[in-house]
């Protein structure tokens, strides 16, 4: 149950959430691996427009034109290959130049929190504008993109660029045999992904509380959530391993590869911090039984805590109300700390593991607070000099 709410969540997250979407994607548009391959995309699509077999045709009529040798006109037409690759280098240059340029991550941001709408249809099968399913992949057309080239062509004295059509061509986000199967899973996390956290930590606080021994049973729990989440950190590694295997021919991987960790870095994020916190808890209910490894740590904390409690009032210091009232009331202090703490992760909507991991160390360090006001007594604690 932990496993599938920490998934619905995530999977909400992307589809609903447009600005988490887009912190998700908009890192890809200064990935160098997918600038190169964005680049070989479109580098491709734009010579699939230029007619080379044409550009030597002509260049080889306007040499005869000027009166070039017969010979030397009928060598520029041999030159086929050079002229190709060297219009390849110089289209590739150009298209280069703006992939990685600020304006094309300008581009790219704003092009996917526009069509954030078109995600959610694509992830629901329902796929139109910029992002669609087709043929088991999830892609984005940068059409766009060839536009700008072709502008930059033509300013760069290549008028025959501007013969270049408007192209709509498909850079491949995610592709999968499973895009089906996968829409329909989150279709259904989607719809359930709300409630599903809830539910599930409804689930495991009833179950504590009907236990016959209730913190075996919370130590229990959290130790079962914590290898839920281990699992699902080694899964997502399988299936980056898995995907990367499958991709169809030609297809980068290393490009692929970044894109499965940017849309996969929350879930991660999340695994993380539900894992940690949930180790945390299991540790925190077990150093609160009867065993005699929890007894030891506790009795040495309390007694280092109650040593520099005990320095502190020999220099002067006096609890005096304070520390009755901390001794009177010291376990709904202790409640208090705790639920002011589950409230700040509960409330968070993403919390990552940092977010986890400084609310433990304030929560102990306000316990510790807590045990070094505690006097013991009802009265002040200063000591009683000797006769």
């Amino acid at each position: 149950m932990s496993l599938l709410a920490v998934v619905s969540v995530w999977a909400n997250s992307i589809v609903r959430d447009t600005d988490r979407y887009v912190a998700t994607v908009g890192p890809l548009a200064s990935n160098p691996d997918v600038q190169k391959a964005v680049t070989k995309r479109v580098t491709n699509a734009v010579l699939a427009q230029v007619d080379v077999d044409g550009l030597v045709n002509q260049l080889e009529q306007a040499a005869k034109q000027k009166g070039v040798q017969p010979k030397a006109a009928k060598l520029i037409g041999n030159l086929d290959g050079p002229n190709r690759s060297g219009l390849k280098s110089l289209v590739s240059g150009t298209v280069e130049r703006v992939v990685s340029s600020e304006a094309f991550d300008k581009v790219w941001v704003n092009a996917n929190r526009a069509a954030h709408n078109a995600v959610d249809k694509a992830l629901t099968g329902k796929a139109d504008g910029a992002v669609s399913v087709k043929d088991g992949q999830v892609a984005i057309d940068v059409g766009p993109i060839v536009a700008q080239v072709k502008d930059r062509l033509v300013s760069a004295g290549f008028q025959q660029a501007a013969r270049i059509s408007t192209v709509h061509t498909e850079f491949v986000v995610f592709a999968s045999k499973d895009v089906g199967k996968i829409k329909w899973y989150l279709r259904v996390l989607e719809i359930i992904g709300s409630w599903l956290p809830i539910i599930a930590v409804l689930i495991a606080a009833a179950g504590v509380y009907l236990a016959v021994h209730r913190r075996r049973a919370l130590v229990g729990a959290a130790l079962g959530v914590f290898a839920a989440m281990l699992l699902l950190g080694i899964t997502l590694s399988l299936l980056r391993t898995v995907y990367l295997n499958h991709l169809p021919a030609g297809a980068s991987e290393a490009a692929a590869g970044a894109v499965f960790d940017s849309l996969v870095k929350f879930l991660r994020a999340g695994v993380r911090a539900v894992g940690a916190l949930a180790l945390v808890t299991a540790i925190g209910a077990f150093l609160t039984g009867p065993s005699r490894a929890a007894v030891l740590v506790r009795t040495g904390c309390g007694r280092g805590i109650g040593a520099l409690r005990d320095v502190a009032v020999s220099a002067g210091l006096r609890l005096g109300a304070v520390g009755r009232f901390v001794h009177r009331y010291k376990q709904w202090i202790g409640r208090v700390i705790l639920l002011v703490a589950a409230i700040v992760l509960l409330t968070w909507s993403y919390p990552p593991t940092a977010v986890v991991v400084w609310t433990v160390v304030i929560v102990l360090v306000a316990l510790a607070i807590r045990e070094f006001l505690d006097t013991g007594s009802d009265s002040d604690t200063a000591p009683t000099p000797s006769a």
